[in-house]
């Protein structure tokens, strides 16, 4: 992995949140990476239940301050940057008061999923993909966690296809068992369309559950990881049947004997 640039995109990391599968993930594998000499950067969305003075996270002015446009709507980008405590691993957070003020991460007090969500997941899409532009940093791989990010790669080979610094970038997802009940805002397929998204790209999205969502992902993936042993056997004939590589579950001590070998096999 030595100088390979490898862009982590996450739903939840810790310590930023609390322990979890795909949290823990989203630390250890940018931790590894960055052991084995590779260069890494981190991108999450900067809920507001992350405790800024705690974390010292701070916004990057020359980084924030552009709109993005979701739904025909502009929504002002803000950029904040944490380092994790003994690593040097930055972590960058997507931020906007409307989407991400809120003093929760996917769900409202009573359990309910916000009304928004489908847009957070478009605004973080697009939200990194600007930020990685403004930094002019290449990366080699993006690394997807969560389905807070899982739209990334849809957005990557749509609506910046033809951006010459992406040009041969590659996208791995991890898929992991840890969703949602029922479905995002219906309105979500409409809304990428209105990106300029192609309908065959999408058309697992008039119904966007969990399942569907993540096999979107994985449609616009070039190599899929399984993160979770017990991975729904849907979604683990889903991915078997893609043609895509994938690599089975491994556990933590056995990441650095086998990812990156997945990688060089995505990059070669």
């Amino acid at each position: 992995m030595e100088d390979k640039r490898i862009l982590f995109v996450s739903a939840e990391v810790v310590p930023y949140l609390a322990e979890n599968e795909i949290s823990t993930f989203s630390y250890d594998v940018p931790k590894m990476v960055n052991d084995l000499g590779g260069q890494i950067r981190i991108f999450m969305p900067r809920y507001g239940n992350i405790n800024e003075r705690r974390h010292q996270l701070h916004e990057v002015i020359r980084l924030s301050g552009m709109n993005l446009v979701v739904n025909d709507v502009d929504m002002p980008l803000i950029i904040k940057v944490a380092s994790i405590p003994k690593e040097r691993i930055q972590v960058y957070f997507i931020d906007n008061d409307e989407y991400f003020k809120r003093k929760a991460t996917f769900t409202d007090e009573e359990g309910r999923m916000f009304e928004d969500n489908d847009e957070r997941a478009i605004f973080f899409a697009k939200g990194v993909v600007e930020t990685v532009k403004k930094l002019n940093w290449v990366p080699d791989i993006i690394h997807v966690h969560g389905w807070m990010a899982a739209l990334l790669p849809v957005y990557m080979k749509h609506f910046y296809k033809n951006e010459a610094l992406f040009e041969n970038t590659k996208i791995v997802s991890s898929v992991y068992s840890s969703g949602f009940e029922g479905t995002l805002n219906a309105g979500l397929h409409q809304k990428m369309l209105f990106d300029d998204i192609p309908e065959s790209a999408i058309q697992w999205l008039n119904q966007p559950g969990y399942a569907q969502i993540i096999q979107t992902c994985i449609d616009h993936s070039d190599g899929i990881i399984i993160a979770s042993e017990d991975l729904n056997s849907d979604l683990t004939k889903y991915i078997e049947s893609s043609e895509k590589p994938f690599l089975p579950f491994v556990p933590k001590d056995q990441m650095q004997a086998t990812y990156p070998d997945f990688y060089s096999q995505i990059l070669s």
